[in-house]
C-alpha cells in the first residue's frame, strides 16, 4: 500500500521555525511531484509549495521567503522547512504526492496521494 507519512509539526511561537518531513512508501513507480498543502479551521485547503523531480519548487505569495521546499529523491521524500513562524501559519499541513503505483498486476495507476496531517500551531 502507498502511504505518506508527514511528521515534524508541533507548537511554537511566532519567529520559530519547523521542518516538516514527507515519506512516502509502498510500490512506487515514480513520484512526479510532491506539495504541501495547509488547512485552517473554517478555510479551504490551500497549496503552500510544490516541487517538481528536477527540483523546480513554487510557493503561495504568503509564504515566499520564509519557507523553502525541498526532496530526496533517493529516500521518496520532501521537506518543508519553515522559517520566521507567524500565527497565520497555523494549520494542518498534509503532504501530497502525485506518483504511479505499482498494482498487484504489475499495472501502473496515476493517483494523488495524501498524508494524514501534521498539525502546526504558531503561537503569537
Amino acid at each position: 500500500q502507498v502511504q505518506l507519512v508527514e511528521s515534524g509539526g508541533g507548537l511554537v511561537q511566532a519567529g520559530g521555525s519547523l521542518r516538516l518531513s514527507c515519506v512516502a512508501s509502498g510500490d512506487i513507480f515514480n513520484i512526479h511531484a510532491m506539495d504541501w498543502y495547509r488547512q485552517a479551521p473554517g478555510k479551504q485547503r490551500e497549496l503552500v509549495a510544490a516541487i517538481s523531480r528536477t527540483g523546480t519548487p513554487t510557493y503561495a505569495d504568503s509564504v515566499k521567503g520564509r519557507f523553502t521546499i525541498s526532496r530526496d529523491n533517493a529516500k521518496n521524500t520532501s521537506y518543508l522547512q519553515m522559517n520566521s513562524l507567524k500565527p497565520e501559519d497555523t494549520a494542518v499541513y498534509y503532504c501530497n504526492a502525485y506518483l504511479s503505483a505499482i498494482t498487484t498486476g504489475g499495472a501502473r495507476v496515476l493517483n494523488n496521494y495524501w498524508g494524514q496531517g501534521t498539525q502546526v500551531t504558531v503561537s503569537s
